[in-house]
């Protein structure tokens, strides 16, 4: 049974990738908080790991421009999609704004643009995802109260998953980013993706302490005096992974192996197009990392749903009464704010008026 379930895996059509990768940065705060503790580790990363990615984007225009013209109108049909800073209006209410985020420690990220830092020093109210990352007990308790959903109880270990082939790829992925195989191989595959997901350089960042971006902003936040307040459970984030199929999740732990060292270009394009504010470039910039080798829709359907849609729905009707006391800073992950369904839309609905700021 072991080989062969990591043989059909690996021969089933790849794509899963790119969903994860959508979790990994911008959406699932625990992904970030997993691998902030495994860097903290004695085999952390070495600290001389050095940023190498490149833009996938400007190759891809250079070397084919049709695609990367039909790249561009499909960002550009994305509702929403341009611009990571938005202000929030309701008559009668002090101005809020709303910032996407990114999860990671890079310092171009962590650099907020100079309007978003002046509203949030201003701000009376910090909204982030989970306020349980300002502290470490509570995101343990989060982690050790669900046990079955992070890691596997019932004796099953990660090599029992995969082919002898993958799971040698997946220590040496390990390896490079300084975290032992020992450490991880009860954990489920998708608490394992969020650690092979990131470049080495991101893991040495976090090994050095660097807090990545959400963590910084509530962490100043409460320097500040200000408030800070959560939308989601860390416990809740687990669960919507959990909900997910471990089919699923396997092909993606398979498929970020498979990337290899093309996993910092991909970190570096998505870098630039979050700090460029062209989230709805995101998607069609994965699409090009495997051309030929789409995901089941099947597979997008499901993820989209449980862990993208069904949480703008949480998030923004949860921060909808928090924002009707006005002068409110809220960061959410980038890739939740556009779309038909995205949270400014759903702002919208509740009777916001929500605007990119430039």
């Amino acid at each position: 049974m072991t080989t062969s379930i990591g043989r059909r895996i690996f021969l089933a059509a790849p794509g899963n990738l790119l969903l994860w990768l959508i979790a990994a940065f911008h959406m699932l705060l625990l992904a970030a908080l997993f691998v902030a503790f495994l860097a903290a580790r004695p085999a952390a990363a070495e600290d001389t790991a050095a940023c190498t990615g490149r833009n996938l984007m400007v190759e891809l225009q250079q070397n084919d421009p049709a695609r990367y013209a039909e790249a561009v109108r499909e960002a550009d049909a994305t509702p929403n999609g341009k611009g990571i800073f938005w202000k929030i209006e309701k008559a009668g209410l002090q101005p809020s704004w709303l910032l996407g985020s990114m999860h990671v420690t890079d310092p171009r990220v962590l650099a907020l643009p100079p309007r978003a830092q002046a509203a949030h020093d201003a701000a009376n109210t910090i909204i982030i995802e989970s306020d349980e990352i300002l502290d470490e007990r509570k995101a343990t308790a989060a982690l050790l109260a669900r046990p079955e959903l992070t890691m596997f109880t019932d004796g099953t270990t990660i090599d029992k998953l995969l082919s002898p082939e993958d799971y040698k790829r997946l220590e040496t992925g390990l390896k490079q980013r300084g975290i032992p195989l020992g450490a991880v191989s009860r954990m489920r595959p998708w608490m394992i993706s969020s650690a092979v997901a990131l470049p080495a350089c991101e893991i040495a960042r976090k090994a050095k302490g660097v807090q990545f971006l959400d963590q910084k902003i509530a962490t100043d936040a409460v320097a500040q005096g200000k408030q800070v307040q959560g939308l989601e459970t860390l416990a809740e984030q687990i669960q919507a992974m959990a909900d997910l199929p471990i089919e699923f999740h396997l092909k993606s732990l398979i498929e970020t192996l498979e990337l290899g060292d093309k996993m910092s270009d991909v970190v570096e394009t998505m870098t630039d197009l979050y700090l460029s504010g062209d989230i709805g470039m995101t998607m069609p910039m994965l699409k090009t990392v495997t051309p030929e080798k789409q995901g089941e829709d099947s597979d997008y359907a499901a993820f989209e749903q449980r862990v993208i849609l069904d949480r703008n729905k949480v998030m923004a009707e949860r921060a909808a009464p928090i924002l009707d006391g006005g002068n409110v800073f809220m960061a959410v992950g980038a890739l939740h704010l556009p779309g038909k369904a995205g949270v400014i839309e759903l702002l919208r609905q509740q009777g916001f008026t929500v605007t990119a700021v430039n």
